[in-house]
């Protein structure tokens, strides 16, 4: 056996996931308002907001990856079988990649082209298409931030059920 003891395990998951859904709390509440409250334009906020959120996305995979290899040993060395939390683990992965490439990256390349996303009319066809990855980029990552407060309901649930 790995471990003789799963708290380390549990500690991982717990970790991993409350890592990563305070991060998208710290970034939505915290980040991003202050950005756009206290930087000189808007254009330059979206681009701290841009960057803060790449640097999330990599956090989330890496602690995808952490929970997910934390919960597989526990399989195995505990004959554990899949949980649920981890299906929706690898679902807020697959979420969260596919945001930065299919999402985050045209936004990106939208924003250089259009040079001032602020100053180009709304009815320009690129600030149509940005501001609509822009309301999927958030509501994708709601979604991530739902399933991972229900992923850390449901692995404290079985961390106190014994399980």
């Amino acid at each position: 056996m790995l471990f003789r003891s799963s708290t380390i395990l549990r500690f991982i998951e717990v970790f991993c996931l409350g890592t990563w859904v305070g991060s998208i709390i710290f970034l939505s509440f915290v980040v991003a308002p202050g950005a756009f409250g206290v930087l000189a334009n808007r254009d330059q906020a979206g681009l701290m907001v841009g960057h803060s959120l790449a640097r999330l996305h990599w956090l989330g995979i890496v602690a995808g990856v952490l929970f997910l290899a934390a919960t597989a040993i526990e399989w195995v060395n505990l004959s554990r079988g899949p949980s649920l939390t981890a299906a929706l683990v690898l679902l807020m992965m697959l979420l969260t990649f596919g945001s930065q490439r299919l999402v985050s990256r045209p936004m990106a390349a939208l924003r250089q082209d259009m040079v001032s996303v602020d100053a180009t009319p709304r009815d320009d066809p690129r600030r149509v298409e940005f501001d609509r990855l822009h309301v999927l980029s958030v509501r994708i990552e709601g979604a991530v931030l739902l399933l991972g407060l229900v992923g850390i309901f449901l692995t404290v649930q079985r961390i106190s059920a014994g399980r």
